[in-house]
């Protein structure tokens, strides 16, 4: 059980919501157990109650109540891991880190992951706070940003929130040869639970706006290489969008027919074919980077052996 503690809210958190600022500092603690001590009143914002959703103000003084919490056991990254993320550094700075992800590592731990990306990044840098700034699926290859900043992070998911701010770029292999001329697919998403547990996102009327912009890379006999550029960031969205099209991605378990799956899988592509290949974003600093992830090994030699032409990210 730990003591009564106050926190003085430093410069680089003003703004975070108050459960997130527990959440972060209280490692071990479930979320049901935060937001109860919240409701009870015994976290206090300077004397005083607050919601879970309170945006804390630099200079707050935030009572954290005894709290008991569950011994969190210290997972080391393999070394090999170690090497790998060391190998995939696109950008560093003082303020950002770039990775490109390779296929099959989660980006943090839970769910059965014992260890994922960025729990592996805080333990080679030895540096706690770096936090994610968006997330890519499991499967999914390519560019993903990591704040070494509270102020960057604040920057970055502020600009995600709003349209064009940051543009994101991914390859795809899907099914079929998709129409050069259907360069827009605009249609809402929602996403579903069904009683065994599985998450899964539908085209639907009462889903949330969702526009992704396609253009045709390369055709092949069976298959269609497409740059995605995604303007909303809802979970699955190009995977469901190519779906909805009629061009499911190659290597998809949840949108695509198992048996092109396995005739692919024949044919070299054993994963799902969606690589992000491309960040453009607005610095704090006022000018923009530009990152390019290049394609893997594992999607890049069998796009050779069908006839991949070359082609730059940096030209679409």
């Amino acid at each position: 059980m730990s003591d009564v503690r106050f926190i003085e809210v430093a410069d680089d958190f003003e703004g975070q919501r108050l459960d997130n600022f527990l959440l972060a500092r209280l490692k071990g603690v479930p979320k049901s157990m935060i937001y109860r001590v919240i409701r009870k009143g015994e976290v206090r914002v300077n004397k005083g109650r607050a919601k879970p959703d309170r945006k804390l103000v630099a200079g707050d003084i935030v009572r954290v109540p005894p709290v008991r919490t569950k011994q969190v056991e210290q997972v080391t990254p393999s070394q090999q891991l170690l090497e790998t993320l060391d190998k995939a550094v696109l950008h560093d700075d003082k303020g950002l880190l770039i990775i490109n992800k390779p296929s099959g590592l989660a980006v943090h731990g839970g769910s059965g992951i014992h260890i994922g990306m960025i729990e592996a990044l805080r333990q080679a840098y030895q540096a706690p706070h770096l936090e994610l700034v968006h997330r890519l699926d499991r499967d999914t290859s390519g560019c993903i940003m990591v704040a070494r900043k509270r102020s960057v992070l604040k920057h970055l998911q502020e600009a995600l929130r709003h349209k064009g701010q940051i543009q994101k770029y991914y390859l795809a292999l899907v099914t079929g040869h998709w129409p050069k001329n259907l360069s827009v697919v605009d249609v809402p998403l929602k996403r579903c639970e069904y009683p065994n547990g599985e998450r899964i996102v539908r085209v639907h009327e009462e889903g949330k706006p969702s526009v992704t912009h396609f253009k045709v890379i390369q055709a092949f006999a069976d298959c269609t290489l497409v740059l995605a550029k995604p303007l909303t960031g809802r979970t699955h969205q190009i995977r469901v969008h190519a779906q909805h099209a009629g061009h499911a991605l190659i290597g998809d378990e949840k949108y695509t027919d198992a048996t092109i799956n396995k005739t692919m899988r024949n044919k070299g592509f054993k994963r799902l074919c969606l690589h992000a290949c491309r960040l453009d974003l607005p610095m704090l600093e006022g000018h923009t980077l530009s990152t390019s992830a290049p394609l893997p090994d594992d999607l890049l030699n069998p796009l050779r052996a069908y006839g991949l032409e070359s082609f730059d990210v940096s030209d679409f």
